[in-house]
């Protein structure tokens, strides 16, 4: 049997190496860095988290907490080590974004059936192979990818946001708490009055951007917008948005705050916090002079600013079958954010069921179905409908997974029967040997 080949080793060339290494089949996993970065990355470790460190929200009556359970239940290693590497965050998984990456490394470079290889890849190689080499995948393997297809690839921008040092943060003129009070309070809340907000805002709009080939805001993701942008749409946007004070409470003055900013922690040590919501393509000048006017961070000392890159994904309803591969040639697959899945979760999800897929492959198995009941198997669903015609990279959301054949009247309870049937289908596909 020969070895499976794995190109990229981001959360979902991780979790695709991972996976079919657990089966027995030997992989090559194939990365770029240390030789080659691209311009958001910043260390030589695995699985880096660019734009943030949260995995998002953890209930089961929210989607991405329903595809993380599933993808626990299913023996991920990348929600391993998300656990293993947690930080507070109230109702969110969030990481220490440094040791998490660490400790994916770790794990896939002591695996026995896995070998690193590190350079470029800059051809589509001879299968069986998974292509995960992510949004920012090099020029050249974008073009072989395009040529290996004969079409174009699409593309939006995102942004990553800025980290603080802790002991920057006037703490005299912030406070701790997790919106409505659920769970521990682990956000630091950085509040402005209307006087302030508005004098920041007039700021924000007016700033000078960092130039970004190609871009325009219709080119953004919206799940990833720059602060600016989101300002430039009116007035009152961002305390719609990110800076929404709404279930927070200034302790002193016992009322709710015109608009708030949150800090999130961003590595164990709880020394270095992320500005939530402010993914920026600003100059790094004018993200320190605007930011600074937010009273609490007027400070605040940058241990990162903002970057803006481009994301590139492909047409893949044209292209791919619901397990991530080529309809021309099933021993061809790719995963991860290239693919139009949209986020850490829903990346390592994708990953994972292409791994899966060409393990039974390989080893002559059936490829066990995930139905469109189930969050993994409803993203490989979207990802290859056919009958979309504008298609957008996609978060996980309970409107892309089959709907129940009972009428629930309240949105919170209908999300747990969706989810609890879910995970009963993944406990049988379990149970079946998966």
């Amino acid at each position: 049997m020969s070895a499976v080949k794995v190109i990229g080793a981001g959360l979902a060339g991780c979790e695709a190496a991972w996976q079919l290494a657990r089966r027995g089949i030997d992989v090559e996993l194939y990365e770029m860095k240390p030789e080659k970065k691209s311009p958001a990355h910043h260390t030589n470790d695995f699985a880096e988290l660019v734009c943030s460190n949260s995995f998002r929200g953890d209930r089961l009556e929210n989607a991405v907490g329903l595809l993380k359970e599933e993808l626990r239940r299913c023996g991920s290693l990348i929600l391993q080590c998300a656990e293993a590497t947690r930080v507070e965050a109230g109702g969110c998984l969030a990481v220490d974004r440094g040791g998490f990456a660490r400790m994916v490394t770790e794990k896939i470079r002591s695996h026995p059936h896995i070998t690193v290889i590190e350079g470029e890849v800059t051809e589509v190689p001879e299968a069986p192979v998974i292509i995960a080499t992510g949004p920012l995948t090099s020029d050249e393997m974008s073009d072989a990818i395009g040529a290996y297809f004969g079409a174009d690839y699409l593309h939006f921008f995102d942004a990553a946001a800025p980290l603080v040092t802790a002991e920057s943060v006037d703490m005299e003129l912030a406070w701790w708490q997790s919106r409505y009070d659920r769970g521990t309070p682990d956000y630091v809340n950085c509040a402005m009055n209307k006087e302030q907000y508005e004098a920041f805002i007039n700021e924000l709009v007016a700033a000078e951007e960092a130039e970004v080939h190609g871009f325009e805001d219709k080119n953004v993701f919206e799940g990833c917008m720059p602060v600016e942008v989101m300002a430039r749409r009116g007035f009152d946007t961002l305390r719609y948005g990110p800076l929404k004070p709404v279930g927070l409470v200034d302790p002193k003055t016992g009322k709710e705050p015109y608009a708030v900013v949150q800090l999130r922690q961003d590595n164990a040590k709880g020394s270095i916090y992320n500005l939530v919501g402010f993914q920026t393509h600003l100059k790094f000048g004018e993200q320190k002079r605007v930011f600074s006017m937010i009273p609490a961070l007027r400070n605040a000392e940058f241990v990162r600013y903002g970057v803006m890159h481009r994301n590139t994904f492909l047409k893949s309803p044209k292209l791919l079958d619901r397990y991530y591969a080529d309809r021309r040639n099933p021993m061809v697959a790719f995963a991860g954010q290239m693919t139009g899945v949209e986020g850490y979760v829903e990346s390592t999800a994708s990953g994972y069921l292409a791994a899966v897929a060409m393990a039974a492959k390989v080893q002559g198995r059936e490829i066990p179905d995930f139905p469109k009941t189930t969050a993994i198997g409803a993203l490989g669903y979207y990802i290859s409908d056919e009958t979309v015609e504008n298609f957008q990279p996609m978060n996980i959301n309970f409107s892309i997974v089959a709907p129940l054949e009972q009428r629930v009247r309240k949105k919170a309870e209908k999300n747990l029967a969706i989810a609890n049937r879910s995970l009963a289908v993944i406990d049988e596909l379990i149970a079946g040997g998966l």
